[in-house]
């Protein structure tokens, strides 16, 4: 046989196997694989729709669980390393006091500058900042290895923010009756945006990262600040005879914001968007902190005026639970395990911190720390950067 022959003969093989294959495939009598040609075409995965957020901001994971990066365990990997910690600001102490979670031992005593009230971890999550309001200053931590360096010159830091793109820090200048935005790294004043309200505190940010909402607890007002433009765009008395809002926190979801309040003895429920007035949900005497759980299904409220702690379920837009402190006790501030096992809040009038159950309530210790002890941070936790606070994380 000739080559050009030979070529078309196998050409023709070539295309009879093809056939014989496709009918096969397709649904052709007497094949024992026939059933295959009548599954169902799997169904491409749904994507979740991009949310447009603030210029620089890390993409959102999930547009409804912003807490979607908080999941038991997922460390970065900037902070997988780092020894388990929790780190207590001991406001009439000047000291921070630093506990070993396995052994629920003071393992250190850090000096810190006066009045130290919160401890922040940094966008980056590469440093721990002490907010020494009185002292004006902050005081770093360096989280891998627990040493203190060199205060940086701040004024009025009661609290401290990130913006969620990493660029500014906002410092809650509670007296000074202003947000101040520095550089995130040099703490440099980029700008200072005056308030028409008493004593600024707490904050959250909306899901895009293009709005914050602000408590002043000394006026009983909230604030509305637009991030990029740096500017209160909203403000709003609470109504409330003596209100005194405290810790924010946004829904999983993000429609919602909720701002303890430890005057009115609950929670206020506020539309972030619209900021319209805002609802009462009663939880306890003196609710002052916010925590949401590793699964974004529940809420704890630390009631501090009666030594309780109130647990909210989001889906079901209601509270479940209260857990009772044994003996009392004062539960302020604090945060999650990283595990989510462990509910950690400082004891703010006893001197003590409390390290809770988060499956049952019960107790697992009390431990005595320096005077006067606040926001104390649990590091390190999950998440990708850090928004501020004692550890809201994205």
């Amino acid at each position: 046989m000739n080559p050009t022959r030979l070529a078309r003969a196998l050409i023709a093989t070539a295309a009879l196997a093809s056939l014989t294959t496709l009918a096969a495939c397709t649904g052709a009598p007497h094949h024992e694989d026939e059933a295959l040609g009548k599954k169902a075409a799997v169904a491409p995965p749904k994507k979740k729709a991009a949310v447009p957020g603030l210029a620089g901001m890390p993409p959102v994971l999930d547009p409804q669980d912003v807490y979607a990066a908080d999941r038991p365990n997922q460390l970065s990997p900037v902070v997988r390393d780092f020894p388990s910690r929790v780190y207590v600001p001991n406001t009439n102490s000047n000291t921070v006091s630093v506990i070993d979670p396995k052994t629920y031992k003071v393992i250190e005593t850090i000096p810190v500058g006066r009045q130290p009230q919160h401890v922040v971890p940094s966008w980056d999550m590469k440093t721990l900042w002490v907010n020494n309001d009185r002292g004006n200053t902050l005081t770093p931590i360096d989280p891998r290895t627990g040493k203190a360096g060199r205060a940086v010159d701040v004024h009025d830091p009661y609290n401290l923010y990130f913006t969620p793109n990493g660029k500014y820090a906002i410092v809650m200048a509670s007296l000074d009756r202003a947000l101040v935005f520095r550089d995130a790294h040099t703490m440099k004043v980029e700008k200072t945006v005056p308030v028409g309200c008493y004593g600024v505190n707490h904050a959250d940010f909306s899901v895009d990262g293009r709005y914050f909402i602000v408590s002043c607890e000394f006026s009983g007002e909230l604030l509305k600040v637009d991030t990029a433009q740096m500017k209160v765009i909203g403000q709003q008395k609470l109504p409330f005879r003596g209100a005194m809002p405290q810790d924010v926190k946004i829904s999983p979801d993000g429609k919602k914001f909720y701002i303890a309040d430890m005057m009115a003895d609950g929670v206020w429920i506020l539309d972030g968007d619209t900021f319209t007035q805002p609802t009462l949900l009663p939880t306890g005497k003196g609710a002052h902190g916010l925590y949401v759980s590793r699964d974004s299904r529940e809420m704890y409220i630390s009631n501090r005026g009666e030594g309780t702690i109130s647990i909210f379920d989001f889906a079901e837009n209601r509270l479940t639970k209260k857990w009772h402190l044994p003996d009392g006790g004062s539960p302020d501030m604090g945060g999650v395990s990283a595990d989510g096992k462990v509910l950690w809040l400082s004891g703010r009038y006893n001197s003590e911190v409390y390290a809770i159950d988060t499956r049952t309530g019960a107790q697992l210790a009390r431990i005595k720390v320096g005077s006067g002890p606040h926001g104390l941070a649990v590091y390190p936790q999950p998440g990708r950067y850090s928004l501020g606070h004692t550890g809201i994380f994205r």
